[in-house]
């Protein structure tokens, strides 16, 4: 009689076993395709970034912009430097309609554009998430000092835009140092300093 109920309980137990592990297979799965947890998902977003940093496409670009304290209208300043596979360019503009007070314009080439890009990458520009919503609007942002904006940029369209600020309550998305960062985009621009520090 023992020998017969454990001949049926064998069988029984195999396909609880196979059914438990089949289960569990398809939950994992369906998690994976459909759920996949934030590690991966982050990783995946700073890895698309990243690549579109390193992309030395003549469509490519990366940009700082800089932008003083909310001060009037007549003392506002701020400025971008944007830097192609082909130009350089430094925009200084005065007043928040943006209007440009001061601009130089430079050739650029692909094997220079990518030492840039390379640099930026190991100096971690893309190292942050994008903030939504009102913890990405910097209208008032710092008002007292200053604002910086990195962006990776396809065809004219941000592709990325990490920001951060001169006040310790604002730190931002960006997850680098804004020195280092800053240091690459205006080595880009011979004697940048002689228009950039008289702005402010």
């Amino acid at each position: 009689m023992a020998k017969f109920n454990f001949s049926r309980i064998i069988p029984v137990a195999l396909i609880l076993i196979i059914a438990a592990v089949s289960i569990a297979a398809l939950v994992s799965l369906a998690r994976f395709v459909f759920f996949p947890d934030s590690n991966t998902t982050t990783k995946t977003e700073v890895d698309i970034s990243r690549d579109a940093l390193l992309d030395t496409s003549e469509d490519r670009a990366v940009s700082l912009t800089v932008r003083g304290p909310i001060v009037a209208n007549e003392l506002f300043s701020s400025y971008q430097i944007k830097v192609t596979p082909s130009s350089r360019d430094l925009t200084v503009y005065s007043g928040y309609l943006d209007k440009i007070s001061n601009n130089i314009s430079l050739d650029n080439n692909v094997p220079a554009y990518e030492q840039l890009v390379y640099s930026l990458d190991k100096a971690n520009m893309m190292k942050g998430t994008e903030l939504s919503g009102d913890k990405n609007d910097l209208r008032g942002i710092c008002a007292s000092g200053f604002v910086y904006e990195y962006r990776v940029l396809k065809a004219d369209s941000s592709i990325k835009s990490l920001w951060s600020s001169s006040c310790s309550g604002s730190r931002g998305s960006l997850n680098a140092s804004m020195d280092q960062l800053n240091k690459l985009f205006t080595a880009q621009i011979p004697n940048v300093k002689k228009t950039i520090e008289g702005i402010w």
